[in-house]
């Protein structure tokens, strides 16, 4: 009995209830919905690539969409034939760097993207990101069918993770129009090490990718030549290899000058291409960046092969954004034996 005499009805405390509970509904639905949300779909993006563990199958995956949009950029850019192309500064061998519009848009696309969905992970790359520009590039999440039936989820902590991203490889050979040499690149670094690599070439649509102790869409050529090789270097320092490169192997043995760090590491491998040169080696003599390099090097190393200074150092894709020591890549053929062939070289990267 209610006091002082007072009688609630079945339908007043039957109202009193409902109203309890619409409250206690509009208090809690937020956190169910996301407790709801957290079990159908995983974390909120905002939280995923924080401070905690990074699945890099997704990371491979929003590489592959990064590679890919940033590459339509590049296309766009140089099919409108709005460059908008000025110097950006000098190489240590005194040539002249360029940027492009294409460069900076692609960088823009990737860059967002990539810190949208793993917020938490560092990332380099080889163009300046404004601090001012807000720009969200969302990412749907989605796996391709290829990555989930050769990839499986690993994860590894946030704090180990650098990504490095070129969004325009060779931009001189973009500029003069040698459009096969131009790549877009994304590489995922552990704890120092090449572990993801992809390569896409934004005017033929094809993309390479590789993950260490996962699986790749790509393979090591068949045949390869170590007596003679066909050795493939910079433009710029076509030179500088051959006079050395046909002392040590022969007069046989065959330079192929070319673009893009990228494109000479595919020449490596089984290209579907037909612009694609092949080669045995891939040598660097002078200074480069690590941007330019990572991706390949993690392909590389997914597929057997080795990529290396010069001295035979490995090189470690954390601190500094550039290696010193040149480099020398090959697959399927004794790397060591390379390395012990070209004693000169190394001390020409220092130059």
């Amino acid at each position: 009995m209610a006091p002082m005499g007072i009688r609630l009805s079945p339908l007043g405390m039957a109202v009193f209830c409902l109203l309890g509970l619409g409250v206690l509904y509009h208090l809690y639905s937020g956190f169910l919905a996301g407790r709801f949300a957290f079990f159908m779909l995983g974390e909120p993006e905002a939280a995923r690539g924080a401070a905690g563990a990074v699945d890099l199958r997704e990371l491979l995956a929003v590489s592959l969409e990064a590679a890919a949009r940033g590459g339509e950029e590049v296309r766009r850019v140089r099919e409108g034939n709005v460059l908008n192309e000025k110097a950006k500064g000098k190489t240590r061998e005194g040539a002249e760097e360029k940027l492009t519009s294409g460069d900076l848009l692609s960088n823009r696309r990737m860059f967002h993207l990539l810190r949208a969905a793993f917020p938490g992970v560092q990332i380099n790359s080889e163009e300046h990101v404004d601090a001012t520009d807000q720009e969200t590039v969302s990412w749907d999440r989605s796996i391709p069918e290829d990555i989930k039936q050769k990839i499986q989820s690993k994860e590894v902590p946030a704090e180990s993770v650098t990504v490095w991203i070129d969004p325009l490889d060779a931009t001189q050979e973009y500029t003069e129009g040698l459009r096969q040499y131009v790549t877009t690149m994304v590489c995922v670094a552990v704890n120092g090490k090449p572990v993801i690599g992809v390569i896409h070439k934004p005017f033929s649509a094809y993309t390479a990718w590789a993950m260490v102790d996962g699986g790749s869409n790509i393979k090591a050529r068949s045949s390869y030549n170590e007596k003679t090789p066909r050795i493939i270097v910079s433009r710029s320092h076509a030179g500088k290899v051959e006079q050395v490169a046909r002392q040590t192997f022969g007069n046989k043995t065959v330079i192929i000058p070319a673009g893009g760090a990228g494109y000479k590491v595919l020449a490596l491998l089984d290209v579907p291409e037909k612009n694609q040169e092949e080669a045995d080696v891939y040598i660097h003599v002078t200074y480069i960046k690590k941007w330019d390099i990572c991706a390949g090097n993690a392909v590389l190393r997914a597929l057997g092969g080795h990529m290396t200074t010069l001295a035979g150092e490995e090189i470690s894709y954390t601190g500094s954004d550039g290696n010193e020591g040149g480099l020398i890549a090959s697959i399927n053929m004794n790397h060591k034996a390379l390395i012990e062939k070209l004693p000169n070289l190394e001390k020409t990267s220092h130059k």
